[in-house]
């Protein structure tokens, strides 16, 4: 296969697996090496690479867990809660063999949408390379995420953007729900 076959495979393989997917099966340290390491490559305005990654694994998962309960309980107000939605952070960082949370630091040397943008493209080139893996992974952004800054040390210039989950799973490829990119695209020729 040429390059751009194995690419576009693996591009269009992808697939978001959610948490309740995973098996327990531990992913090698080496394996979440490889998926950060590549997210080192994404394109980055001025060269500012703002990513920046906290590996959450083992009994880091309970805690980061309970942080997520703790912060829906005090800033969720009373008549909005629900246990469903408190149970869920448990449910899924337990189900999880490991959780990056995906950080950005903004340098204020560019436009803070390019650093998202780079950050994105981090993030992708890590969601390949886990579906090259067959290690399943999805990114999640829930609100709390804003005041995760504490329990992940983060510095005044970061900020959490996402919780990327990872597990080992057995879910069958299925067709992507796409339509058709000619009705996306818009050609100037002349």
């Amino acid at each position: 296969m040429s390059n751009y076959d194995i690419v576009s495979q693996v591009i269009k393989e992808r697939r978001s697996i959610f948490p309740a997917s995973y098996i327990k099966k531990e992913i090698p340290v080496e394996v979440i090496n490889q998926i950060l390491e590549t997210a080192n490559y994404a394109p980055t305005h001025k060269l500012t690479q703002p990513w920046r990654f906290t590996v959450i694994r083992k009994a880091g998962l309970a805690k980061l867990g309970a942080e997520l309960g703790k912060l829906y309980k005090e800033l969720v107000p009373a008549h909005q809660f629900l246990q469903k939605k408190y149970d869920s952070f448990a449910e899924k960082t337990n189900q999880s063999d490991c959780i990056i949370a995906i950080n950005m630091a903004v340098s204020g040397k560019i436009p803070e949408w390019e650093e998202l943008a780079a950050v994105s493209c981090a993030v992708q080139n890590m969601a390949l390379t886990a579906e090259s893996l067959k290690v399943g992974a999805y990114w999640s952004s829930p609100p709390l995420i804003d005041d995760l800054g504490d329990f992940l040390g983060l510095k005044e210039n970061e900020k959490c953007i996402g919780l990327f989950y990872m597990g080992y799973h057995n879910e069958k490829p299925w067709t992507p729900n796409r339509t058709s990119i000619e009705e996306k695209v818009t050609w100037i020729e002349g």
